[in-house]
């Protein structure tokens, strides 16, 4: 039986992934957040998790590193990223109709280094505004 390759991704990276977004979504659970949504792919890329805090939706980018340093990968969200995970949450407001509900846009720093059975997570909450020429009202 053989498994169909990611030409984007070598196999660690997708296990390593995978297993931060696990991670992140346990966390964000224990906040009382409801995840609905996982891995939405769109035209342009992915939004990782989607969840509902409360009334609020709440789009959710996670970076993870095998390094102790949990700022780097929360830097990495700069603002061509910040533009394009606009345009995956508007498009996912708009396919759900939900264009009328408070949104916002957390950051989950995960840093996993060796031997380390959990990771350490930071949380940027409300990390970036929504960016582009209409922002999220299109």
């Amino acid at each position: 039986m053989s498994e169909t390759v990611s030409p984007r991704k070598p196999w660690w990276r997708r296990w390593f992934g995978t297993r931060s977004e696990r991670a992140a979504e346990r966390f964000l659970k224990r906040l009382g957040c409801r995840i609905i949504g996982r891995n939405l792919e769109y035209p342009g890329g992915e939004l990782d998790l989607v969840a509902l805090d409360g009334a609020c939706i709440v789009f959710v980018e996670v970076r993870s590193t095998e390094s102790n340093d949990v700022e780097r990968p929360a830097v990495s969200v700069d603002a061509l990223k910040q533009k394009k995970l606009t345009q995956l949450a508007l498009r996912f407001l708009q396919e759900k109709k939900l264009l009328n509900h408070a949104a916002r846009f957390d950051v989950l720093a995960l840093s996993w280094p060796a031997g380390q059975s959990e990771p350490r997570i930071v949380h940027y909450p409300n990390a970036f505004e929504a960016v582009g020429r209409f922002q999220m009202f299109s």
